[in-house]
């Protein structure tokens, strides 16, 4: 009777020892678990962060500036330790996580010289759930259960030739005598996007020698191509939109569509001016800067390089070029977020069918939710409609209607090694536009 008892409490024993050893093994399931979910949104974050800064490294001198901001609102945007919008409370990525080599991998300051972008964050505070309470459970002198833990990931990346691109759903054709890399245009020039109405330009400044509304080949036309080859106009808006059509490559042939009603919203979205039931900039991101350049506000002679010039005598007072207004993250309204003080710069009627703009400044949304979406590459095309080349412009001006021509500056080759447009698409051609690549 004796023995039975003792046996029985054996029984015990050996079920606490092994609910002991049971509960270790999902410690280490669920809490290293944890570790591995944490690291991979991490690495998400900083190749979104590498990619995103590595874009910008086009050898001007706010190139590292403009790569920071760039490369911490890609980053941020994606979020870590279990999809935490504040990543578990712990912090998100700073400048100082983002640093920048030469083309023989050294570290460098210089804009000139920076080719590689590299991010790189460790996140502490991942709580240990069973194993810390474990610890806890053997004695608060066992701190290597007790202590929290850190998970760390880095990126690095580049700008590679492209094999394919994603540009917008416009062509340019050269001007008449024009070649490559510049097919006849200067850079700066603003040219007209043609709407196919013959209405006239929304800047003000009438149409390029040589374009009509007819879909004729004549020399120094840019119009609407659709870069899936179809004469769609719903397509037209589909590519000009997120996540717009990849692929696009030399010897693709583009299609001509028709009546564009449905384009100037997401064209918009891009200034960051919204309709009433619109998403808004989180869902249609907007560029970083929605100021907007027309013959009113900017005043410069041919070509007027709105991207990096001075602002002529005669032009607004808010004037200033688009590389310093998206370093401030300016709206369309410049430091407002009021439609009519946009309309008041700019001389265009956007509040007749827009009532919301994106709010401006480092606190505000262009920063928050701002992408690369105005320096765009554009398809250069045959009298034929196929693809020889790729094209870097700035757009300039919202759309107050889809009848409305508008325009964009014209920044040169879009393989040009200085030129500020990049493209998503494949890498590993040996010309074209300019992708980010990782490396790392």
């Amino acid at each position: 009777m004796r023995s039975a008892v003792r046996q029985k409490g054996a029984v015990v024993v050996v079920v606490a020892l092994s609910l002991l050893f049971l509960l270790g093994f999902m410690g280490i399931a669920l809490d290293f678990g944890h570790l591995f979910v944490a690291k991979d949104e991490l690495q998400t974050s900083v190749d979104a962060c590498a990619l995103a800064a590595a874009q910008e490294l086009d050898g001007s001198t706010d190139a590292i500036t403009r790569a920071t901001n760039a490369g911490l609102a890609a980053g941020n945007a994606n979020k870590v330790d279990f999809q935490s919008s504040t990543w578990g409370g712990q912090g998100k990525l700073v400048a100082s996580d983002l640093s920048f080599k030469d083309a023989t991998y050294g570290a460098t300051t210089v804009a000139a010289n920076a080719r590689y972008a590299q991010c790189q964050h460790s996140q502490s505070g991942i709580k240990m759930w069973l194993i810390q309470a474990m610890g806890a459970s053997v004695g608060s002198n066992n701190q290597a259960y007790a202590a929290t833990n850190s998970v760390g990931a880095l990126a690095v990346a580049t700008r590679a030739s492209a094999q394919s691109s994603c540009p917008i759903p416009v062509a340019v054709k050269a001007k008449t005598g024009g070649t490559a890399p510049n097919y006849g245009f200067q850079v700066g020039e603003w040219v007209t996007v043609l709407s196919g109405t013959g209405s006239g330009s929304s800047g003000g400044k009438g149409k390029e020698k040589g374009d009509d509304d007819s879909g004729s080949s004549g020399g120094g036309e840019v119009g609407w191509y659709n870069l899936d080859g179809s004469n769609s106009a719903s397509e037209t808006a589909l590519e000009l939109g997120e996540p717009g059509r990849c692929g696009v490559k030399v010897g693709d042939t583009l299609g001509t569509p028709g009546a564009k009603q449905s384009v100037s919203d997401v064209w918009n979205a891009r200034f960051g001016i919204y309709k009433n039931g619109d998403p808004g900039p989180t869902v249609n991101h907007p560029d970083y800067t929605g100021y907007t350049y027309t013959s009113t506000n900017w005043t410069n002679a041919v070509p007027q390089n709105a991207y990096a010039g001075t602002p002529a005598k005669g032009s607004a007072a808010s004037a200033a070029n688009y590389k310093t207004k998206r370093l401030s993250f300016a709206s369309y309204a410049d430091t407002s977020s009021d439609i009519d003080t946009g309309d008041g710069i700019t001389g265009l009627k956007m509040k007749g069918g827009y009532k919301t703009l994106a709010t401006p400044g480092t606190g505000g949304q262009h920063k928050a939710n701002g992408y690369n979406r105005r320096i765009v590459t554009v398809p250069v095309i045959s009298s034929a409609g196929k693809v020889v080349d790729f094209a870097c412009v700035l757009l300039l001006q919202p759309m107050t209607s889809p009848t409305v021509d508008v325009q964009m500056e014209f920044l040169g080759n879009a393989g040009s090694a200085s030129s500020p447009c990049t493209s998503n698409g494949l890498a590993g051609g040996l010309a074209g536009p300019k992708v980010p690549v990782l490396v790392q």
